[in-house]
């Protein structure tokens, strides 16, 4: 009765038909009665009732069906929690929960806040996404939480379940809440509820799969390892680095790039479902993320990089966009990719989506300031390696950083294997037409929130590695860099003016004391 009812509420747009239809009816039976009641009809009167007939047929008609109409909108509302049914537009019927279902497989392999953009991005194509993180505590001492309940370092897992959550505000607020009092002070709620899934299903791996389930999350999260690694660096000079975090000081104090990264233990097994995963994925997608510690570490574990270079499905490397101080200082695009293949070998990579570069100077210069920088698109070094490159517009700005469009990103992703279908003749499958659709719709909202530049070419750039950002924007930059040099000059005269000022007050304090010495020595009267 309850749902009945909920028809005739303000939001539900069904009174309108039901008066449309209501009125058909008028008219309808008008015209009837007309026809029953009058003994004798003139040709006006009969075209009347006739008129009257087909109009009240016609809203009767139309009535039903939008309201049909409006039933089928309302069930999407009530049962698909994603932003598309959001608007209660029955062209979302198509995106319901079976749509899903039956979208591409596809595996996510990284870590931080890059793989969270890519998982964030693909959940409004398919529910069969599995994010591959890793489990490490990277060196960190282990949170009070942490120590109380004995449990593994959690955050990039918990990340991806926000990621992958329908509400991710609450699902990051619920997850990463800490007790402010009583026995359970200073602990995370996330935690108890990971130990309280594995307590109820036996095992690590089992208890993050059903948390699909009981968080209604699109997709599902499996660690890469359930071992405690360390990720160790080894650099140009020699230098071994065994704790994570001291990578980016010791790389910038010994100013000696990165040689290799490795995992310790380096024998440790994949998680149950990893290679399952990646042996059934449409598509493989790596990164993007901090490359030696979020990406790499995760290849370095047994079979993990096997698996993927057997797969016959995509596999794509999501470029990063800026370059991290102490890790991949003045890597270019072909750095990157290389750094993956010496790590995990050839074959890992088919396909790198990478930005455009086509950023606001004032936001690059914040990150300039920090050691960071575009990273350099030498797309002919790329093509070298025997990877095909797709450049696409990834780069929003989101509050004071420069991050990676969830929208964008799945978009490029989902473009790919569409066109795949294409080639092989499948515009008619369900799956294609679906995908299709749904590009369609994020390339309408692509297109407001990221409007095409136009770019040209400035006549001061010679380096074809430079990006459409630093053609576009170099009179800007030019610009700022000549404010910074000014600014610096100010302060060094400045700093300058002290030093004098300093230097002649010596003088004169050093010129007072002598005259005062000499004053001394004139009024001391010879001995006798």
């Amino acid at each position: 009765m309850k749902g009945f009812l909920k028809w005739f509420s303000n939001g539900s747009k069904m009174k309108r038909w039901l008066v449309v239809i209501l009125i058909g009816i008028l008219l309808a039976s008008y015209g009837m009665v007309n026809i029953v009641i009058e003994k004798e009809l003139n040709f006006i009167e009969v075209a009347k009732i006739i008129l009257s007939f087909v109009i009240g047929f016609s809203l009767v008609i139309v009535g039903i069906i939008f309201m049909q109409k409006r039933t089928l909108e309302l069930f999407v509302q009530e049962t698909d929690s994603r932003e598309e049914a959001k608007g209660g537009n029955v062209k979302s019927l198509i995106f319901n929960k079976k749509v899903y279902d039956e979208g591409p497989n596809i595996v996510v392999i990284g870590g931080g806040a890059g793989i969270d953009s890519v998982l964030k991005g693909l959940k409004n194509y398919t529910n069969n996404i599995t994010a591959i993180v890793t489990v490490s505590d990277y060196g960190k001492a282990a949170t009070d939480s942490r120590k109380m309940l004995e449990m593994l370092p959690l955050d990039d897992i918990k990340d991806s379940f926000v990621a992958l959550s329908s509400n991710e505000a609450v699902m990051s607020g619920l997850l990463n809440y800490k007790f402010n009092a009583g026995r359970l002070k200073e602990m995370s709620f996330g935690d108890i509820y990971l130990l309280a899934m594995k307590e109820l299903y036996g095992d690590f791996t089992s208890s993050i799969e059903q948390s699909k389930n009981v968080l209604n999350m699109t997709g599902k999260v499996l660690p890469v390892t359930l071992e405690a690694i360390d990720i160790c660096a080894e650099l140009e000079d020699g230098t071994v680095i065994e704790n994570k975090d001291e990578i980016p000081e010791v790389v910038t104090r010994k100013v000696s790039k990165i040689n290799r990264v490795f995992i310790s233990p380096s024998n440790c097994m994949p998680a149950p479902g990893v290679i399952e995963a990646i042996n059934n994925a449409d598509a493989i997608i790596i990164g993007p993320g901090s490359l030696y510690t979020n990406v790499i570490p995760n290849l370095l574990v047994k079979g993990v990089a096997k698996a993927v270079k057997e797969n016959k499905g995509f596999k794509i490397y999501i470029s990063n966009i800026m370059t991290e101080p102490g890790q991949t200082d003045n890597y270019s695009l072909s750095e990157h990719i290389k750094a993956i293949h010496e790590h995990a070998g050839k074959g890992i990579i088919d396909y790198c989506i990478y930005d455009t570069g086509e950023i606001v100077p004032e936001f690059v210069r914040k990150y300039n300031r920090e050691g960071q920088d575009l990273v350099e698109q030498d797309t002919a070094k790329a093509k070298e390696q025997g990877i095909k490159l797709i450049q696409r517009n990834l780069s929003h700005i989101d509050g004071e950083f420069i991050r990676h469009n969830p929208d964008a990103i799945g978009y490029s992703i989902i473009e790919l294997i569409c066109e795949d279908m294409k080639f092989r003749d499948m515009e008619n499958d369900s799956r294609y037409v679906m995908l299709n659709s749904k590009l369609k719709d994020t390339k309408k909202k692509l297109k407001t929130t990221m409007p095409k530049q136009k770019t040209t070419k400035s006549k001061h750039i010679r380096d074809e590695r430079l990006s459409k950002f630093a053609m576009k924007y170099q009179d800007r930059i030019d610009s700022i860099k000549q404010s910074d040099a000014k600014t610096q000059k100010r302060k060094e005269e400045k700093i300058n003016q002290i030093i004098r000022r300093k230097e002649n007050t010596v003088v004169q304090t050093q010129g007072k004391e002598k005259k005062q010495s000499a004053k001394k020595k004139n009024t001391v009267k010879p001995k006798h």
